[in-house]
């Protein structure tokens, strides 16, 4: 049997819950940038809008799809490029969820990353939307990129401590029981996220 394949991953949208008339349409916000790392590769991948379906094809072939709200928001997005139900197909294990679960609220992946780690997330996807617009691609990669490393790094946090730190509402950092042991170490090993490791998939002809 070969080496558990954890897929982290995230993606950034072309257009904004408003510009497509609501959050019940995320499948017509259409990807910008897509960017996975696979524990099995030990590299990055970012895609471009059209290889949204190889990217597809990566989650579905992965053995547990890691993500940060991933479920409800990027699976969505994602469909607008499919006819298969992709959140039924993937084997996946969104932190938020999982920490909403616990929690009974959604703590942002700011709140989160900045408790464990010490350091937070670079931007957001409103910034993204921004940069796509202005033809800024390499802008949305690298941001995509780093939230995904962060992501990794806060559900390694967990499975290494078995708890994760979180700063609530009230600025005041608290912590929470977690069970995300899944083989999780195979992803220290990552190099940093735009250099060593990273592959630009070539665009469709």
């Amino acid at each position: 049997m070969g080496e558990i394949n954890l897929v982290y991953f995230d993606l950034e949208t072309q257009r904004s819950a408003n510009d497509v008339g609501g959050w019940a349409h995320k499948d017509r916000m259409g990807m910008s940038v897509g960017v996975t790392y696979s524990t099995r590769e030990k590299r990055y991948r970012i895609y471009a809008e059209e290889d949204a379906e190889e990217l597809i094809n990566e989650i579905l072939a992965a053995d547990l799809v890691i993500g940060y709200n991933h479920i409800h928001f990027d699976y969505e997005v994602l469909q607008g490029y499919s006819i298969w139900e992709i959140g039924g197909q993937a084997r996946s294990l969104d932190l938020m969820v999982d920490l909403e679960a616990r929690l009974g609220h959604r703590p942002k992946l700011e709140a989160v990353a900045s408790a464990c780690l010490g350091a937070g997330k670079t931007a957001d996807g409103i910034d993204a939307i921004k940069w796509w617009r202005q033809g800024e691609i390499m802008k949305i990669a690298e941001y995509c990129c780093f939230d995904v490393k962060v992501t990794r790094q806060v559900h390694e946090y967990g499975v290494e401590h078995g708890f994760v730190k979180y700063t609530d509402r009230n600025g005041r950092e608290q912590e929470v029981q977690v069970d995300w042991g899944i083989a999780a170490d195979a992803g220290r090993q990552a190099a940093g996220c735009l250099g060593a490791g990273v592959t630009f998939l070539p665009s469709s002809p």
